[in-house]
């Protein structure tokens, strides 16, 4: 009777285009000590270019696979360890800019605003030139290079400026890639405890941390495409494909010879034997061919692959590195490592067959290991084997497990970028503003407030800079944009206006809704005061339900991709408070991109004169640009010369300098130059609270209203 799989068992099983390799082990002294490894090739092409094709077949071969691991190890296995083809990685440069009315310092939480915002660019890029192709699950991203006012920087964190910008390459995979794998899992019936990326696995297995400071590629040749990973200064900095490999030799060999592909793929394994081979074409002839004339024949081809291999480098690396690994089954292609190292204008002894490495993290009593075919199955298993506290490595979001492709410490803000979120379902954004003109004076109406983000960790309130561990259960609601701000005729000068209203030099009835740019004209009446416009609420965003991964996918611990300055919280953006609990200071957001923090809806004003004890009060000096929106209640301020009250807040929490911003009349997605924030007459600051009566002036520096 089999035992149970022990939780210090590792499974690995990598599924190839041309074959399945499976291997068994446990950590011994630091390293993954294999043993058992079992082999068994298609029957069939039922992948193709890392793509399974026909599951039933694929499952069929990965059973036969498991069956001899068992008998081998008296163990019924229960929990795999894979890794997804690096086919169709997608890699896309894109940059996000943040800019202040002052000098501000580069801060954590500036620097995640940054790569955040890039990364959510790329999708949008991606998306738009993958129309039609499926969904694509982000897997990693780098920042290549910072600037603060225009000055490049490797490295942003406490640097002062007002405009900083981000360039990051986010990579991209086919979610079909990762769907199909998990599909050949299920029909096995087991439970996938580790997920990566096959160049990462390779990449782990061949070129220790220890020597990643060095500009190194590895380039991990299957049957169907090649896959590549560049390191440099400690991590790995990018990842791309070619779309050449072994296959590639054995259709060459096939359309040269007149042979069926399974005789081609013999012909191409006895590349570098001395002894003549002997073969039979499809019409049943037999041939023998020298070692020479063979090699001869295959050099298109095995041209073609190195070239389209160095190409990848060039373009991914901006220029040949110090040293190439090649591993996987194609690797050992006789003369291919000095094609490539040709190609790349390098000299032959830089370009040389992984597996030199591999017992820096993997050893076996039985097995040679040093087969670059083992580059992939290795490092899936040490991957897995040497990051394990325990046995499941599930990360739930919103109830259900979240895919994760990185090593090391993922932060909230990573894996919700990694499942589908962007950059605004963590900041939620203002309602679109409404300008104007009335009778030839520019009149400006704010949008409301969005909705904040709700992020925990194991049901306690989580920032988006807190590191995800093992078994975390996350729950996320995105932020929602508030109501662009909306208003009619009858509510800019009330329903029984008895003058003539035209906009745009038309007539236009009272239940017209203003667009933006409007001009409207009222003549033959006098106009109402903007204090007793009678302003229209839109409805308050309300918090969407928590959205469900589209997929239901078990993760892996991340593996280690490319590593950007920081990976801290987008901003301070708490999940919606318990009454009991003290609300935390924002952090200042920079005013030009209006990433200011979302506040509970402001209460439609109402009528002056239906509200008694407002008559009773002396009417106020008009400001330029007084908002159009008027409360009573709440904390009394003065804005701009003219006197205000703030609604209470729900759960009674502080106004902050900030939330006047929306209030100012200035239209802070257009400025052109730096911008005072005084609190009775002191510079303020954005967090700063406000106390009864506090004198705000919100103002260019030059003191010119908009």
């Amino acid at each position: 009777m089999m035992k149970e799989q022990e939780a210090g068992t590792v499974f690995a099983l990598d599924i190839g285009t041309r074959s399945i390799i499976g291997m068994l082990g446990r950590v011994e002294q630091g390293r993954l000590y294999v043993t058992a490894i079992e082999k068994e090739e298609h029957g069939r092409r039922a992948m193709l270019d890392g793509q399974i094709v026909e599951i039933e077949q694929v499952a069929a071969v990965a059973g036969e696979v498991i069956r001899r691991l068992e008998e081998k190890s008296g163990t019924k296995l229960r929990r795999v360890c894979v890794a997804a083809a690096g086919r169709a990685l997608r890699s896309q440069s894109a940059s996000f800019t943040l800019k202040f009315d002052e000098l501000r310092r580069a801060d954590a939480d500036l620097i995640g605003q940054l790569e955040a915002g890039a990364v959510t660019e790329a999708e949008r890029l991606i998306a738009g030139d993958s129309a039609g192709q499926g969904r694509f699950y982000m897997v990693g991203y780098t920042a290549r290079q910072y600037t603060v006012d225009g000055y490049p920087m490797t490295n942003l964190m406490d640097h002062r400026g007002q405009v900083f910008e981000a360039d990051v390459v986010s990579t991209f995979l086919p979610s079909g890639v990762v769907e199909s794998l998990y599909a050949v899992t299920n029909r096995l019936g087991l439970e996938v405890s580790s997920l990566t990326l096959e160049p990462i696995a390779a990449l782990n297995a061949a070129i220790p941390a220890g020597i990643r400071l060095l500009n190194l590629v590895l380039v991990d040749i299957g049957a169907g495409t090649s896959d590549i990973a560049v390191c440099r200064e400690g991590s790995v900095v990018g990842y791309t494909m070619a779309t050449v490999a072994g296959d590639e030799i054995t259709e060459l060999l096939m359309r040269s010879l007149l042979v069926d592909f399974k005789t081609g793929e013999r012909l191409k394994l006895s590349l570098g034997s001395m002894e003549p081979a002997q073969y039979p074409d499809i019409l049943g002839i037999k041939h023998e061919i020298s070692p020479a004339n063979l090699s001869e024949v295959i050099q298109p081809a095995a041209q073609k692959l190195a070239k389209e291999i160095a190409e990848k480098i060039l373009e991914l690396n901006g220029g040949a590195p110090s040293a190439v690994f090649l591993a996987g089954g194609g690797s050992k292609l006789q003369g291919l490592p000095a094609l490539v190292a040709g190609e790349l204008d390098m000299s032959e002894a830089r370009v040389a067959l992984a597996g030199n490495h591999f017992t820096n993290s993997a050893f076996s009593d039985e097995y040679q290991l040093e087969d670059p075919e083992y580059a992939t199955p290795l490092g899936i298993g040490a991957s897995a084997a040497l990051g394990m506290i325990n046995d499941s490595y599930m990360v739930t979001l919103n109830g259900y497990p979240a895919k994760l492709f990185r090593n090391g410490a993922l932060s909230l803000r990573d894996v919700l970028l990694m499942n589908g979120f962007h950059y605004g379902d963590m900041m939620g954004r203002t309602g679109a503003n409404l300008s104007f003109t009335l009778n030839g004076q520019r009149e400006f109406l704010h949008g409301l407030p969005g909705v904040e983000s709700q992020i925990s960790i194991n049901g306690r309130e989580a920032q988006f800079s807190t590191v995800v561990r093992a078994g975390d259960r996350i729950e996320f609601t995105p932020a929602r944009s508030g109501q662009a701000a909306v208003m009619t005729l009858g509510e800019l000068l009330g329903q029984d206006y008895p003058g003539e209203v035209t906009v745009n030099g038309r007539p236009q009835p009272m239940d017209y809704s203003i667009r933006q740019g409007d001009e409207v004209q009222a003549q033959g009446a006098p106009v109402p005061p903007r204090q007793q416009r009678r302003v229209r609420a839109p409805e308050q965003a309300k918090p969407l339900p928590k959205p469900e991964p589209p997929r239901p996918v078990f993760t892996s611990k991340p593996e280690p991709i490319m590593e950007p300055a920081a990976k801290t919280e987008t901003k301070q953006e708490p999940a919606k408070e318990k009454a009991a609990e003290p609300k935390p200071k924002p952090k200042p957001g920079p005013i030009a991109e209006q990433k200011v923090k979302p506040q509970p809806e402001q209460k439609a004003e109402q009528e002056a004169k239906t509200e008694p004890k407002r008559q009773a009060e002396p009417k106020p000096k008009e400001p330029p640009e007084e908002p159009l929106q008027l409360s009573f209640g709440g904390l009394p301020v003065v804005l701009n010369g003219a006197p205000l009250r703030l609604e209470p807040k729900e759960q009674g929490g502080d106004y902050y300098l900030m939330d006047l911003l929306e209030r100012s009349g200035m239209d802070f997605s257009k400025l052109d130059r730096p911008v005072d924030l005084l609190v009775n007459g002191a510079e303020g600051q954005f967090s700063q609270v406000l106390r009864p009566n506090d004198q705000v002036t919100i103002r260019y520096k030059d003191r010119q209203t908009t």
